[in-house]
């Protein structure tokens, strides 16, 4: 059939059943808009306020489902305004397929009103880009694009199309999407062997458990392979989820900010099992003194992940889920035995601890998980928040925690909460931010407000730059340049203006029923948060030191 290229575009997204789109209009986009209108009963539309809040918003829809995400985007600064929402789910290897349209093809090269060359700029932190110049090559292009996104180690394609590819007309035909197979060609019974004799032989065998884990799906095949060795096992950022964190043998996060039982934990292992990991520095810490004692066993998709960061002793390459179905049978069960009382003396030795007095971080997030019952979908901005919210609340499902960990992104997770909340509906999502963070992209609340999508803000507001406050309160001799945000702006008037509730906790006892209201108000709701400028996440290891040499606020008054 006789199609345009707008219709096309749109006829390919219904092919790979595409159900939502997040996006922003302009010049060079509106012939698919147009199409677009035609099609509101099957592909629903979310205009966000910023395109950056359209990137994130695609990246958390696909982080809660496993979907691709889709946003749309003009030329010029449109498209440049996706950049920092595509480079977050490159850096996390999250499935997004952004499409943007560019002036005409007469027009390309020419300095043009709204012309820039996207798949240049986007071609470092993008799995894959395409300019179309022709409607005759558009539908592959598209159907190329998902399937790239969603191949392999996933990751963010860019699909720009300039403006005449959208009008004219060529022949279409429609095609079923080709099914994506999981990697397992590159899975050697050699490998495979190697890798189960090792483990077979530890005597403190210890998993890593990162985000490879989660995309795989592998979370069954996990705790099955945990249970049978009666390892402990410890996550990245990336891998909440994937292992429950109310199992015995979980002992919390590893790194910059994980648990001392983890960090020390590893650190006595012989044997290392690391699931989906890429060994991040915020993981290892100082790479020449990381689990010192210990062969490792890697097991990834991505080959080129294998002896990057850390020299590895056996690799297998290979989808995780794929990978653990073969290796599992090959590996001999293992009792509990003095390993494991040495780890649970390690937890008994090192809870993790904050005041209990007062309205802090850490007890806001053991109220949202109480009161959620652990069901909940967490995104989060980054600093002193995302870490409290990795350590305090428990996830036990696989896609519940959605974080900007390679980037460290912040702003991204207003617009992440609303794309999961638009894909799980029935899901409480709720997104946790620092003041600072929340400052970058609350326009999206008006997104919110607007399609009255009922997600839950909570601010946690220490009137700082959290983070960076703590840094250079225990290494830069407290000069505060720049990291003091006490000034005038009233979360809850902000929140009542974009048309949204406001809710303002500065005790304990508000905690609670300032987030039952808010989980029942059915329309989305902020909640302010007022902690003190000098709460600090603890644990922390200092950057460049091994992750056994991580400290607690026990341990700074020890020193002094």
């Amino acid at each position: 059939m006789l199609l345009t290229g707008a219709e096309i575009v749109i006829e390919c997204l219904k092919e790979q059943g595409v159900d939502t789109i997040f996006g922003y209009p302009g010049g060079t986009i509106l012939n698919i808009y147009d199409e677009l209108y035609k099609h509101s009963d099957e592909i629903n539309h979310i205009l966000t306020s910023h395109e950056q809040g359209a990137a994130h918003a695609a990246d958390g829809y696909a982080r809660a489902t496993g979907k691709v995400g889709v946003c749309f985007a003009t030329s010029g600064p449109g498209a440049t305004n996706l950049v920092t929402g595509i480079a977050t789910a490159y850096m996390d290897s999250i499935p997004m397929v952004a499409i943007t349209c560019n002036v005409a093809k007469p027009l390309l090269g020419k300095d043009s009103f709204q012309e820039i060359d996207i798949a240049g700029v986007t071609m470092p932190i993008t799995k894959h880009n395409f300019i179309v110049r022709t409607t005759e090559c558009l539908a592959d292009k598209l159907r190329r694009a998902f399937k790239i996104a969603q191949s392999g180690r996933p990751g963010p394609v860019l699909v720009d199309i300039t403006k005449d590819a959208t009008a004219n007309k060529c022949e279409f035909e429609p095609m079923v999407p080709e099914p994506i197979e999981r990697v397992s060609e590159t899975i050697t019974e050699s490998d495979l062997e190697k890798a189960a004799n090792m483990i077979n032989k530890a005597k403190r065998p210890f998993f890593l458990v990162g985000g490879g884990a989660v995309i795989s799906e592998a979370s069954e095949e996990l705790i099955g392979f945990a249970h049978k060795l009666n390892a402990p096992v410890a996550d990245s950022l990336m891998g909440k989820g994937a292992f429950p964190g109310t199992d015995d043998l979980y002992t919390g996060m590893i790194g910059m900010h994980g648990t001392k039982v983890a960090n020390f934990g590893i650190h006595q292992a012989d044997v290392v099992v690391v699931i989906g990991a890429r060994f991040s520095d915020r993981v290892v810490g100082n790479a020449k003194k990381f689990v010192p004692k210990a062969k490792i066993v890697q097991i990834d998709i991505d080959r080129a992940e294998i002896n990057k960061n850390i020299m590895v002793h056996q690799a297998i390459i290979g989808d995780v889920k794929e990978v653990l179905k073969r290796l599992v049978p090959m590996v001999n069960e293992r009792q509990a035995d003095e390993w494991n009382d040495d780890i649970n003396a390690l937890k008994d030795k090192y809870p993790l601890s904050y005041d209990k007095s007062t309205l802090t971080g850490p007890y806001v997030i053991e109220e949202i998980y109480r009161l959620t019952n652990g069901e909940a979908i967490i995104s989060t901005d980054v600093g002193q928040h995302q870490m409290w919210a990795a350590q305090y609340y428990k996830y036990t499902k696989p896609h519940t925690l959605l974080t900007s960990g390679g980037l460290g992104t912040m702003g991204y997770g207003l617009g992440a909460c609303i794309g999961a909340k638009v894909a799980c509906p029935d899901k409480t999502v709720i997104n946790i931010a620092g003041d600072g963070c929340f400052r970058m992209n609350l326009n999206e609340l008006a997104t919110a407000s607007r399609y009255n999508i009922p997600i839950i803000q909570v601010v946690i507001n220490n009137h700082v730059l959290g983070m960076v406050r703590q840094w250079q309160t225990l290494f830069y001799e407290k000069r505060y340049s720049q990291t003091v945000l006490n000034d005038a702006v009233d979360f809850v008037k902000v929140a009542e203006g974009l048309g949204c509730m406001g809710i303002r906790v500065t005790k304990k006892e508000e905690m609670a029923p300032a987030l039952e209201t808010a989980m029942a108000a059915g329309r989305p709701v902020v909640i302010e948060c007022v902690i003190d400028s000098d709460d600090k996440v603890f644990p922390m290891v200092p950057a460049g030191a091994p992750i056994v040499e991580a400290f607690d606020a026990e341990d700074l008054k020890a020193q002094e």
